[in-house]
């Protein structure tokens, strides 16, 4: 009897109770979770193919290459330079040497992004490589001091000049979803150029003039540059601004020149 009364007096809800078990006998709804999605065509989720920007890219870590090259090629031969050129014993001299390439390479930092927005990303590439050959073989072939300190800070200009254009160039060809891997790229061009120099000295303690042909070798990769670069495609971005400017801004200014002298100057 009492199991009636209490029977009666509960309160209809809306909501069913189930024992605990009666909810894995129920179908799971994620199943077949394509059909509660939204289909989207193959053109809206494709991305470009990260092989199109590839050769891009190395060719234009090359110029980091070279900043890592130049850097140390005078590391390991340092010693038979200065008794070649005539000033073994000379901290100071030997100092310069080493050092005169890091002042090129910041009045080539200052110019990089003046040059790059100025005639393009991959004439910026290829100005680099033209000091970068010439300081070289002006290194290689030298005399004295004085003309070994030219030749290096002549390569340090393309040194400043080059890397941070590749920077710049790597970013703006790269597909958003590798554009960090290829960004590494640069900074493991420039330990090959660190260690692929000290490995290219290191003959230079026991065959005389060796240094000599250490820095005819950095000529090589700065050709490929300056030739490579003439088959690779120029910045996006750059060619947006350079079709504006060139192009639609004559037109505007021409545009709001003739409704000045329309309107407000009549």
């Amino acid at each position: 009897m009492w199991g009636r009364q209490n029977n009666s007096r509960e309160v209809p809800s809306p909501y069913k109770r189930m024992p605990s078990r009666d909810y894995t006998n129920l179908p799971c709804r994620e199943e077949n979770p394509a059909r509660f999605q939204i289909s989207v065509g193959p053109e809206t989720t494709t991305n470009p193919s990260w092989r199109l920007s590839l050769p891009h890219v190395l060719v234009a870590t090359i110029s980091s290459f070279l900043f890592g090259y130049h850097l140390s090629v005078v590391n390991e031969p340092l010693e038979s330079i200065s008794l070649d050129l005539g000033f073994g014993g000379n901290t100071l001299a030997e100092g310069l040497v080493v050092s005169t390439c890091l002042g090129g390479a910041f009045l080539g930092c200052l110019l990089s992004g003046w040059i790059a927005d100025g005639v393009g990303r991959r004439r910026a590439f290829q100005l680099s490589a033209l000091p970068m050959i010439i300081g070289a073989s002006l290194s290689a072939t030298t005399k004295n001091l004085e003309g070994m300190l030219f030749g290096r800070f002549l390569v340090g200009t393309g040194m400043g000049l080059g890397p941070a254009v590749a920077a710049l160039y790597v970013t703006e060809v790269s597909p958003s979803f590798v554009r960090g891997t290829y960004g590494s790229f640069i900074q493991i061009a420039t330990c090959l150029g660190l260690m692929g120099a000290l490995f290219m000295g290191i003959p230079a303690r026991e065959i005389k003039g060796w240094w000599r042909v250490c820095f005819w070798v950095s000529d090589v990769p700065a050709v490929m540059l300056a030739s490579f670069m003439v088959f690779c495609a120029e910045s996006p971005h750059w060619l947006y601004k350079a079709i504006f400017l060139h192009f639609f801004l004559p037109w505007l200014l021409y545009i709001v020149k003739f409704l000045c002298l329309t309107f407000i100057f009549k």
